[in-house]
């Protein structure tokens, strides 16, 4: 949460990235994309992702906070330091661009709102005693740690879970045509569905 407060916190025209990607419109932009996708790609009919395209270009947030992005940032795409409690890198940039920062840490925060079975989240595991803070504690320590003023709201967490359902409906549309690239694909077959149908929770 405070590398990612970090993260948010760097002023892009001070690092040379002020034509790293559009200054407004992300979210808009990020939807439009998302359910173009679903018309050309999707393998079934699935009246959750039907709503959420309805409903998420409806309920974007005024706020135009603009920040780099990470685009995939989770626990699975940092590198902790092997003795001290801190995070030393940032991996696996290929998404990153300039957009809103709260894609990001709704992004992060989909791992509290899935099952382990479901790409590894933690819904349902006893978090107390794993030493793993609620998701409100995550996003209070995020808040502290950045330069920005936005607030989480429920379209951010259903935005994410949209945009990772369209992202394992592309992978199920590859399985369906054999072109999969990863041997694993076939693995997240129904995590679309899935998702979908916790995003929905946040309308």
């Amino acid at each position: 949460a405070q590398t990612l407060g970090a993260l948010h916190s760097i002023d892009p025209s001070a690092v040379g990235l002020v034509d790293f990607g559009r200054p407004g419109g992300y979210f808009a932009r990020q939807i439009n994309r998302w359910a173009t996708q679903w018309k050309a790609n999707r393998t079934r009919e699935d009246a959750n992702i039907e709503r959420l395209i309805q409903w998420l270009p409806a309920n974007i947030p005024q706020d135009e906070t603009i920040s780099i992005v990470h685009g995939d940032y989770r626990i699975g795409n940092v590198m902790f330091d092997p003795v001290e409690p801190r995070v030393i890198a940032i991996l696996d940039w290929e998404l990153s661009t300039l957009g809103h920062p709260l894609a990001d840490l709704a992004h992060c925060g989909i791992a509290w709102e899935t099952l382990p079975e479901e790409y590894s989240g933690i819904l349902g595991l006893d978090l107390q005693a794993l030493g793993i803070p609620q998701r409100i504690d995550f996003e209070a320590d995020y808040s502290s740690s950045t330069t920005h003023s936005a607030r989480m709201e429920p379209f951010h967490m259903a935005f994410a879970l949209f945009r990772w359902s369209m992202i394992f409906e592309g992978i199920a549309a590859r399985v369906k045509a054999g072109t999969a690239s990863s041997i694993n694909a076939a693995e997240n077959d129904g995590l679309a569905e899935r998702f979908a149908a916790r995003a929905v929770t946040f309308l």
